[in-house]
């Protein structure tokens, strides 16, 4: 089970470094242009990266949840809590590349 909790972990802290650049970019690019796109995006950004960012928290830092996820969460669960991850993970490299692009 301990390959799931780490892909999962390791997931999860790149799309918050993801989301923190991608969320940099569309800020400037609010100030900038003013648009509703920008501002969406923006909101996207923000929401998914304390999406991740707890996600992280209650893999790696709370005590209790932890542990909790490290020992009593059934290898199923972990494995569609990593699918989930990764997917995002995708999704968020091919957003990134348009941004920078």
């Amino acid at each position: 089970m301990s390959i799931w909790v780490d892909v999962a972990r390791a997931s999860a802290a790149l799309n918050v470094v993801v989301l923190f650049v991608l969320s940099a970019i569309w800020a400037r690019n609010y100030l900038t242009f003013r648009s509703k796109h920008a501002i969406g995006l923006l909101v996207f950004g923000v929401f998914l990266l304390a999406e991740n960012a707890l996600a992280l928290y209650m893999y790696i830092v709370d005590p209790t949840l932890s542990g909790w996820f490290a020992t009593d969460v059934p290898v199923i669960a972990w494995r569609l809590m990593m699918l989930l991850h990764v997917f995002e993970t995708v999704g968020l490299a091919f957003l990134a590349w348009i941004t920078i692009d």
